[in-house]
């Protein structure tokens, strides 16, 4: 029987590790992150990738650091290959070389575009209209590895960083099904990636939240949609943060003299703020200790006036 193990911490690994539990193969351990102190009273979280392997009675390991122990134990248990999505951790060459066929990691891009780490999020807020998940040979270079096969997924305009994850972790089972037999074979056919074509794109940080009103209103749209979950765009007025929950853009037409930033209209369907190109109708807002509200409940409570401007975020760029 083909023995595998699995490496991977974040949820959207599931339906690809549910896929592979339903196939004639062992998964003989599953390494995941060490256990972490999170939540309002720090307490001590599993993840959801040891959850399932705990419900499925497979054997957990989670190294802070893999090293020479995880070579040996690799060896001794005859694994023929890693399967690797979004572990966390930067594997030497020693583990990546130790099972039979090596080592494959399902990267969420069409690489060699959006290699790094934020690759679902940056795809939305670079205004992308396709991604998807690439299979990957990896090796000692970041998503550089040839490739085995990908999966395109196509983003629709209501996609946020959440609804597209969890449709890219879907795509990982069509991937894993016409691709697993070709992982345990001495004859696989691997693809490079052309390096000239290769992007980049780096962790996210809070301060990527702010918006830049100088942006043209569909790129604020799309990065409060890739934003949604986390960091959360946000604005300031009459300094306080207010965060954004939706929005919705209109390509209209303006008044050159107006400054961007500018509020030119305020009713129950939203605050419509002039851009670089375009307004940006803000329909779901949030105030400092308050709830995440509509606009028209959001302004029975907090004032926003028209013709106010507001002040525009230098925000870092997200791909290289």
């Amino acid at each position: 029987m083909v023995k595998i193990i699995f490496m991977g911490s974040d949820p959207i690994a599931l339906p690809l590790l549910e896929c592979l539990f339903s196939k004639e193969i062992e998964i003989t351990a599953i390494y995941t992150q060490p256990d972490r102190r999170s939540g309002r009273g720090k307490k001590i979280q599993i993840n959801a990738i040891k959850e399932w392997g705990i419900s499925k009675g497979i054997e957990i390991r989670q190294p802070e650091k893999p090293g020479i122990e995880e070579v040996e134990y690799i060896k001794n248990s005859n694994v023929d290959v890693n399967i690797v999505m979004a572990y966390g951790h930067i594997l030497k060459r020693s583990i990546l070389d130790a099972p039979r066929f090596g080592t494959y990691n399902f990267h969420a891009s069409l690489l060699p575009k959006l290699r790094g780490a934020s690759p679902i999020e940056t795809a939305i807020a670079t205004v992308g209209s396709e991604t998807g998940v690439t299979l990957m040979k990896i090796i000692p270079r970041m998503d550089a590895g040839p490739i085995v096969d990908s999966e395109i997924v196509f983003i629709k305009d209501s996609d946020t960083g959440l609804s597209l994850r969890s449709k890219l972790a879907d795509s990982c089972v069509p991937l894993i099904e016409r691709s697993f037999d070709k992982l345990i074979s001495e004859g696989i056919i691997l693809n490079e990636q052309v390096e000239a074509e290769a992007t980049y794109c780096r962790r996210l940080v809070k301060e990527d939240g702010s918006l830049d009103f100088s942006m043209s209103a569909v790129e604020l749209f799309k990065r409060i949609q890739a934003f949604s979950y986390w960091p959360r765009c946000s604005f300031l007025y009459e300094d306080q943060v207010i965060k954004v929950g939706l929005a919705q853009y209109a390509a209209s037409v303006l008044d050159e003299t107006v400054s961007v930033g500018t509020v030119i209209s305020i009713d129950s369907s939203g605050v419509s703020v002039v851009t670089g190109q375009g307004v940006l109708v803000l329909t779901e807002l949030q105030r400092p200790g308050g709830k995440m509200l509509p606009v028209s409940d959001f302004l029975r409570g907090f004032s926003i006036l028209e013709g106010s401007v507001l002040a525009s975020a230098l925000v870092e760029p997200l791909v290289k």
